[in-house]
């Protein structure tokens, strides 16, 4: 199955990803740091890392119990929507369980006292502190991408439903219309 995007999705993509990489650029500025410099690194940056996480699975929850009404309302309007703006909601809906699923298992991951364990080399801490500013910038790209997506559905909907416009990409054409009846 090819995935096709819209201009609206690759905009989403784009500005997730940009997220991601400033993120992550500001991890890279650190430089090189020692082990014994990112154990404690590790130790200061785990509540933040925490919060982060639980932050990203409170709002990608929240996102898929609004979707159900955003399916409410689109479903209840009197203009008729495509089948494009389902897949958009579907794709939204799968971004951000994958979203969810990930910043649950990161957030356990992080839970893990490795900063205490005696067998650990001091080495792999500066692997494990990277890894986890890297694993942050990505759960906070992929809401950012969810959200950005959200919010162009929900403008779309507002010009439809809200605005009346009928020459929307997302309306149901004539043509579309003589195919379902």
């Amino acid at each position: 199955m090819k995935l096709k995007l819209s201009v609206y999705n690759k905009r989403a993509l784009f500005g997730g990803v940009l997220a991601s990489l400033i993120i992550g650029l500001g991890a890279y500025g650190l430089g090189n740091i020692s082990g014994y410099e990112a154990k404690s690194l590790i130790t200061s940056s785990l509540p933040g890392i925490n919060a982060l996480c639980n932050t990203i699975v409170l709002g990608s929850a929240t996102i898929l119990a609004l979707l159900l009404t955003l399916l409410s309302i689109s479903s209840s309007s009197n203009s008729k929507l495509n089948k494009e703006h389902y897949k958009h909601v579907l794709l939204i809906a799968k971004i951000d369980t994958i979203v969810f699923v990930a910043a649950m298992i990161v957030f356990q991951l992080m839970n893990i006292p490795v900063t205490e364990a005696e067998n650990v080399p001091h080495s792999w801490y500066s692997i494990i502190y990277y890894i986890s500013l890297g694993l942050s910038a990505i759960l906070s790209g992929g809401l950012i991408v969810v959200v950005l997506m959200l919010y162009n559905t929900v403008v779309s909907i507002i010009k439809i439903i809200g605005l009346g416009i009928t020459d929307h990409p997302l309306t149901v054409n004539e043509d579309e219309e003589d195919e379902i009846d």
